[in-house]
């Protein structure tokens, strides 16, 4: 065989090796795609329990900062009274659960083994958590001074951010 055949079957070895990588590769995305939204469809189930306002009218921030962060439900419709009261009403208990460690609505939602979340429980006392109505809803600011916590509630945000897809973005 000569070197220009040997040349030519051994680009044809390298096209079809590449052919076949972008086709695992295109099929593996569409499988990750599609558990991520079988796991958006289970969460926004699972947070209609728990949560008394309607996602669908509602807009969820989760805003990072370098000593914590903070986590605003508002109403997409300011004037809609109802929806703003149960936001207001379901932060409120949040955030005194959360100042005592009681992460059990997050976790209900979202599993136990959610990214920071035993962090976030086994170290509430060291974080500042306060509630604030706004016009249109209500936030829970999370402050605190050590490292490893901060990075759990960024990690505990992230996690907020993609199990409730289109319901919920980073601030």
């Amino acid at each position: 065989m000569n070197l220009e055949n040997r040349r030519a079957q051994a680009l044809i070895a390298a096209l079809a090796l590449i052919v076949v990588a972008s086709t695992a590769y295109v099929l593996t995305s569409r499988g990750e795609q599609q558990a991520l939204a079988t796991r958006q469809a289970e969460i926004a189930a699972k947070s209609r329990q728990v949560m008394p306002f309607d996602l669908e009218r509602t807009t969820h921030q989760f805003a990072k900062a370098a000593t914590g962060g903070v986590q605003t439900v508002t109403s997409d419709d300011p004037a809609d009274a109802q929806q703003v009261r149960l936001i207001r009403e379901h932060l409120t208990a949040e955030a005194a659960g959360f100042s005592r460690g009681d992460y059990g609505d997050p976790a209900s939602i979202h599993g136990g083994e959610m990214p920071g979340l035993r962090e976030l429980e086994q170290g509430h006392s060291r974080i500042d958590i306060r509630y604030t109505e706004l016009p249109a809803g209500a936030r829970i600011a999370y402050t605190t001074a050590d490292a490893a916590l901060v990075k759990a509630l960024h990690a505990w945000f992230d996690a907020q951010v993609t199990d409730h897809g289109r319901h919920a973005e980073h601030g």
